[in-house]
């Protein structure tokens, strides 16, 4: 059986660092892409309630998404870990309790989901059209909520497998499979909002189905075994991808109350502009989450092999890479922000101007995110979740809810709202960096 594949041995160059982080990076951008596709196609096919009821259920969706984020990064770091001690066996049973605990954790979400689903949309208060729209949406959604949490987790775990190429095949597949069917499901079959979650659905269900097919084979990195149940690995697995929960939990929220601030200040053409700017930041800020998530199990393995030389080589170049790729992504976002804003809205809105001038103050974040990303992620990776969870969470909550209230009053309006992310990622810059260099002698990085 194959132990140590080439991605775990070659030089920590950084071409091979690069050649091993491509395919998550390409990934992550990809899955971004069509993510935004998707609200377009309902816009424009469906109407603009029901792009409210997409937003409206994405709490539900984002809460699924964030159980599974917790359970992958932080199990693929585990698992790995003793991959780089010389437990294979034990690493491939940990994997397969892995897999289980995120199908049963699937299946009982799926029915939380359908049990409550009713009273929760009730609650809030929508109008008719609204309610029916939330409803058939994430009741639909729903039904692939196992295949949802297995993609995630195959997609991390066929890159620890030293198999990225496959990871991305499958996710561009599934990408392109989920746009396709959202016009075919949408236009062509008239199935409505329905039509967009089940395209949804079947497009995360091509790498799950994956995933089965290429961790059956016994000669691969990581395998199916018969599992082993250790609470301390489930343990350590939660608690290693704390940050990687906090960080979807908090988005939601952190959302929420910038769309409260422009209301506040500038009125709905203010939430438009907001929408897309973040659009954008989301876009180029993918490039950082892909990275991270490209070179985690190379930094677990270097770790579990105590692989001090090329664990310091690799955590050097991922700074100069992130630092370098930080001040072009910052630059480029402020000098085409027209262009960049013109895909969403024309020159003759009055959501135009608005959102120009927020996304050349807004791309100011960009100089800070690849680090906040990169420190967290790595700190996962090296299984201290506890130091993760708290720079995503203060970065992506604490700093950032604490700017969006406090410069719109200091700064008079809307400029301090526009200058929010970027304070909040100053500030969790600093603290990244504090964070490492305190932790350098520990880890021998």
């Amino acid at each position: 059986m194959k132990q140590k594949p080439d991605a775990y041995h070659l030089p920590a160059t950084g071409k091979n660092i690069l050649r091993f982080a491509f395919p998550t990076i390409v990934m992550t951008l990809f899955n971004t892409f069509y993510t935004m596709a998707d609200g377009l196609f309902v816009s424009n096919l469906i109407g603009t309630e029901a792009l409210s009821a997409i937003n409206l259920t994405a709490p539900a969706i984002g809460l699924i998404t964030a159980v599974s984020g917790m359970l992958a990064t932080g199990g693929s770091a585990v698992v790995m870990k003793k991959t780089g001690e010389g437990r294979a066996q034990e690493a491939c049973q940990d994997f397969t309790l892995l897999i289980l605990t995120n199908a049963a954790v699937g299946a009982a979400m799926m029915l939380l989901g359908y049990a409550s689903m009713d009273g929760l949309l009730g609650a809030v208060g929508l109008s008719p059209a609204v309610f029916s729209y939330c409803r058939a949406y994430l009741g639909s959604y729903l039904l692939f909520t196992i295949p949802l949490l297995l993609m995630y987790n195959f997609s991390l775990y066929l890159i620890a497998a030293d198999k990225s190429a496959l990871s991305l095949i499958c996710t561009v597949a599934g990408g392109v499979s989920n746009i396709v069917l959202d016009y075919a499901l949408i236009a062509l079959l008239d199935l409505g909002i329905r039509g967009a979650a089940i395209a949804s659905g079947l497009g995360y269900s091509i790498t799950a189905a994956a995933g089965f097919l290429v961790f059956r084979r016994q000669d691969s990195l990581l395998h199916f075994r018969r599992p082993v149940f250790r609470a301390s690995v489930l343990y350590r697995a939660s608690s290693n991808g704390l940050s990687e929960l906090a960080t979807s939990l908090v988005s939601g929220i952190t959302t929420l109350l910038f769309n409260l601030a422009m209301l506040r200040y500038v009125g709905e053409d203010g939430v438009a502009a907001i929408t897309i700017i973040m659009y954008v930041l989301m876009f180029a800020s993918a490039l950082f989450t892909g990275y991270a998530y490209g070179v985690a199990p190379m930094i677990s393995y270097c770790h579990g092999a105590r692989d001090h030389e090329r664990l310091k080589k690799l955590v050097g170049f991922s700074l100069r890479f992130t630092i370098g790729a930080s001040v072009l992504c910052t630059a480029a976002s402020i000098l085409a922000s027209a262009p960049l804003v013109g895909i969403f809205t024309g020159p003759d809105s009055p959501v135009y101007a608005l959102a120009v001038e927020g996304n050349r103050l807004c791309s100011l974040a960009l100089l800070f995110v690849g680090l906040n990303v990169f420190a967290s992620g790595m700190f996962t990776a090296l299984s201290n979740g506890a130091v993760s969870a708290v720079l995503a969470f203060s970065r992506s909550f604490l700093f950032t809810a604490g700017c969006i209230l406090l410069l719109p009053v200091l700064l008079g309006g809307i400029r301090g709202v526009w200058l929010a992310a970027p304070a909040a990622e100053l500030l969790g810059g600093i603290m990244a960096a504090a964070v490492l260099v305190r932790y350098q002698g520990r880890y021998g990085y």
